[in-house]
C-alpha cells in the first residue's frame, strides 16, 4: 500500500467509520469503565467534534488530551481529527515542567484533562495565552472547568468530517524523552491507514476476529497503533488498561478477564511477568495467539523464558515516533531471538558509517530508514531536524549489525556506544551476558571514568525476588563476564539497584544513570 492509493482528500476518522455499515453494534472498546460499540463511539465522537467547533477550534489547531487510557481518550482523539484539528495525546507520567513545555510548544487551544491528572498540570495552565478552554473528565464538583459529559450532552450525534488532504497534519506526538525534553513530531492523515495496512495486516495478520490489549499507552505511537488504529482498521476490538504497565499481576488479570488474542507489550513488562512465580499457571492467558514487543531490544533470555512458560513466541520489532510505527520486525515462524527481524514492506533500511557510506554485512553501522509514514521535521527544532531528517532518509540514532541472513541486531544507541582502550564496545553485548544469569531481571551498561580518567564499562543490575546483592553474587557476575567477554568489555563496577530509570513507554534513560 502507498499513500497514492488513498483519496487525495482523506480524513483518518475513516478508520472508525468504515465499521459503521456492517458492524455498528459490535463492541469496539472494552475497559473497566464499560464497553462501547462502534456506533456508540461514532455518536460520542460527533458530539465531541461539535462541542470543539462550538468552542472555537479551527482547522489545523491543536487540542490536547491528558488522560489515562479510557474511552473518553479514544473518542476525543477521533473527534479532533474529524474536525480537521491536530490531536495531541500527552504523556501521563511527566511533571509540570514538561507539561509547561509541551503546552507552549504545541499552542494547544483546548485541553481535555482527567481529574486524576489535573493537579499535575494545573499549576502551569495560566502560563499559556493560547489555551482557551480546559474540559474536565471525572469529578467536577467545585471545579471551575466544565464537566466533559455535560459539555457534550446537548450536542448532535451527527457531524460531517472536515475535507482534509491526506497530507494535512492530524496528530502531534512528543518523543519519549530518552535524551532530554520531548520533541514534537507531526503526522498526517495518510500515515494512519498506511501503518495499519503495512504493520497491522501485512505483518501481524490482524483480522476482525481479534481483540488487542496493550500495556503501551495510547499517547505512545506504539500503543495507539497496536491497540486502536490496527484493530479498528480491520474491525477488531481493543481492551484499554489504565493501570501502570509494571503492575505485572494486574496486566495478567486484565488478560484473564477480557481475553484478548493479541498482546502488545514491551521488554520490561515481559521480564516483570516472567519474574512472577508460576505466572502461566496462576493466570489464564490462553486466549492469546500473538505477543508483540517494541520500545527497546528484547533480550533473547526473556524471549526464551516467555516461550518456555507460555508456548508463545514474542515478535520483537522496532519502530519510532518519527515513522509512527513498526518498520522492522520478526515474523511468525521466522524469528531470531534477540534480533529486530527484517524490514517490513513499505520501508527500506540502511546501515551507514559516520560519513554516510553503507557498511558491509557483519559491521556495526548507524540505522537509517525510509518510508512514506515518516515525519518531516521536529516542531520548532530546526537544528535537530537537520540532523535527523536527511532527505528521504531518517537517521534513527540506533546502531545495528546485519547478519548474513538479513536479520538486524541492535547494538545500542549511537550515543551509548563506548570507546574503551581505543575499541568500540556495545552496551547491549555486555547486558546480554549479565541478563543470562538467573538472578538478574534487567541491567544497563554506561561508560564511567576511572581514577586515571579513562572510560570503562559500569553495570547497573536489578535482581529478582529472593536474590541479594552480596559479594558472592558480585563475584559470580564478574566471573560470568570474564568467561564470555574480551577484557576491555568487562564491567569494572557493578552497582545493584531496585529499578532502572525508564520513560513512560519503557525505554531506558541512560543519561539519568550517567548523571
Amino acid at each position: 500500500m502507498k499513500a497514492a492509493d488513498l483519496p487525495q482528500y482523506y480524513n483518518m476518522c475513516d478508520i472508525l467509520e468504515r465499521n459503521l455499515a456492517t458492524r455498528a453494534d459490535k463492541i469496539a472498546v472494552l475497559s473497566t469503565e464499560g464497553e462501547m460499540t462502534f456506533g456508540a463511539v461514532s455518536d460520542q465522537v460527533n458530539q465531541i467534534g461539535n462541542a470543539l467547533l462550538r468552542s472555537g477550534v479551527r482547522f489545523g489547531e491543536c487540542v490536547a488530551i491528558l488522560c489515562p487510557d479510557q474511552p473518553e481518550w479514544v473518542t476525543s482523539f477521533f473527534a479532533i481529527t474529524k474536525i480537521g484539528g491536530v490531536a495531541l495525546g500527552m504523556n501521563t507520567l511527566l511533571g509540570a515542567a514538561e507539561y509547561d513545555h509541551i503546552l507552549a510548544d504545541s499552542r494547544a487551544r483546548v485541553l481535555i484533562v482527567h481529574d486524576s491528572m489535573l493537579g499535575l498540570i494545573e499549576p502551569v495552565l495560566g502560563n499559556h495565552d493560547t489555551l482557551d478552554h480546559v474540559i474536565l473528565i471525572g469529578e467536577a464538583t467545585g471545579s471551575p472547568y466544565p464537566d466533559f459529559h455535560s459539555w457534550i450532552a446537548e450536542e448532535a450525534t451527527t457531524l460531517k468530517a472536515a475535507r482534509t488532504h491526506r497530507d494535512d497534519f492530524c496528530s502531534l506526538h512528543y518523543s519519549s524523552g530518552t535524551t532530554g525534553m520531548p520533541k514534537g513530531v507531526l503526522h498526517a492523515h495518510k500515515d494512519y491507514p498506511l501503518i495499519a495496512q503495512l504493520s497491522g495486516v501485512d505483518v501481524f495478520g490482524m483480522t476482525a476476529e481479534d481483540r488487542t490489549f496493550s500495556v503501551a499507552k495510547l499517547f505512545f505511537v506504539y500503543g495507539i497503533g497496536g491497540n486502536l488504529i490496527f484493530p479498528w482498521y480491520v474491525g477488531a476490538s481493543c481492551v484499554l488498561f489504565s493501570g501502570a504497565p509494571r503492575q505485572a499481576a494486574a496486566v495478567l488479570k486484565t488478560i484473564e478477564t477480557f481475553k484478548p488474542t493479541i498482546f502488545v507489550g514491551v521488554p520490561t513488562v515481559y521480564g516483570a511477568i516472567h519474574a512472577l512465580p508460576r505466572f502461566s499457571e496462576r493466570f489464564d492467558i490462553h486466549s492469546l495467539r500473538m505477543c508483540i514487543s517494541a520500545g527497546e531490544a528484547l533480550p533473547a533470555t526473556v524471549w526464551q523464558g516467555w516461550k518456555d512458560a507460555t508456548g508463545l513466541e514474542i515478535l520483537d520489532t522496532i519502530g519510532c515516533t518519527e515513522t509512527y510505527h513498526t518498520f522492522m520486525a520478526n515474523r511468525p515462524g521466522a524469528i531470531r531471538p534477540g534480533s529486530s527481524g527484517k524490514p517490513i514492506g513499505g520501508y527500506d533500511v540502511r546501515l551507514v558509517d559516520e560519513d554516510g557510506v553503507d557498511v558491509p554485512t557483519g559491521t556495526v553501522g548507524n540505522l537509517m530508514v525510509r518510508g512514506e509514514s515518516t515525519a518531516l521535521f521536529y516542531l520548532h527544532q530546526a537544528e535537530k531536524s537537520r540532523h535527523t531528517f536527511r532527505g528521504e532518509w531518517l537517521f534513527t540514532g540506533d546502531q545495528y549489525l546485519r547478519d548474513a541472513d538479513g536479520y538486524y541486531w541492535h547494538q545500542g544507541r549511537g550515543d551509548d556506544m563506548l570507546k574503551v582502550g581505543g575499541l568500540w564496545v556495545s552496551p547491549t553485548e555486555i547486558e546480554g551476558v549479565l541478563n543470562s544469569h538467573d538472578a538478574v531481571t534487567e541491567c544497563a551498561i554506561i561508560g564511567h571514568h576511572d581514577a586515571a580518567g579513562l572510560l570503562k564499562p559500569k553495570a547497573f543490575v536489578c535482581l529478582g525476588e529472593g536474590h541479594e546483592g552480596t559479594k558472592e553474587l558480585l563475584g559470580t557476575l564478574l566471573k560470568l563476564c570474564a568467561s564470555h567477554l574480551d577484557a576491555h568489555k568487562r564491567p569494572r563496577w557493578v552497582e545493584f539497584v531496585d529499578a532502572l530509570p525508564r520513560t513512560a513507554t519503557g525505554k531506558l534513560q541512560r543519561f539519568k544513570l550517567r548523571a
